[in-house]
């Protein structure tokens, strides 16, 4: 069974390569980080932000593609864990029929933030990063400020917080 999930927050350091973000369960508990790279940190917040940008970038390209192609993205499936590294799809509907779609994680949530459709996980990937305290509760290298949000009130940008 998958287990839907929402971006609760989003860490973004300028002193690392690193970025973070978090998925915290829908109608639960569990929340996990996944460590994805600096330009996909920024293209996650500059989507949930809706910052409008002059030319395509890569998200929206192929958030274009999909649709051109007569598709539409439905959700997003993070299915897998193999040796720390998350493993994503890009579910589409088209013409009736289901299209999966292999995707890195960080893509794919920027799509499905942009596209404002669910985000879930499997149950197995939610076990295994369960039996794994290295995936769960990793040791993050950026320094807490106390601000846990932005003037607006959002999780995203607020500052270099984890918790």
């Amino acid at each position: 069974m998958d287990v839907q999930m929402t971006l609760s927050r989003i860490l973004i350091g300028e002193m690392s390569d690193a970025q973070l973000i978090e998925l915290s369960e829908v109608d639960g508990d569990r929340r996990f980080p996944i460590v994805i790279g600096v330009s996909e940190a920024f293209a996650i917040e500059r989507r949930i932000k809706g910052i409008p940008v002059p030319r395509p970038l890569t998200h929206e390209l192929l958030s274009s593609v999909i649709v051109c192609l007569g598709a539409r993205l439905t959700r997003v499936l993070i299915h897998d864990l193999s040796e720390g590294t998350f493993y994503a799809m890009l579910c589409l509907e088209q013409g009736g029929d289901e299209i999966q779609v292999d995707a890195r994680p960080s893509d794919a949530i920027a799509l499905a933030v942009g596209a404002d459709v669910p985000i879930f996980v499997s149950d197995a990937v939610l076990e295994a990063i369960e039996q794994d305290d290295s995936l769960s509760d990793l040791d993050v290298p950026f320094e807490e400020d106390g601000e846990d949000e932005d003037e607006e009130g959002s999780p995203f940008g607020g500052g270099p917080e984890w918790s």
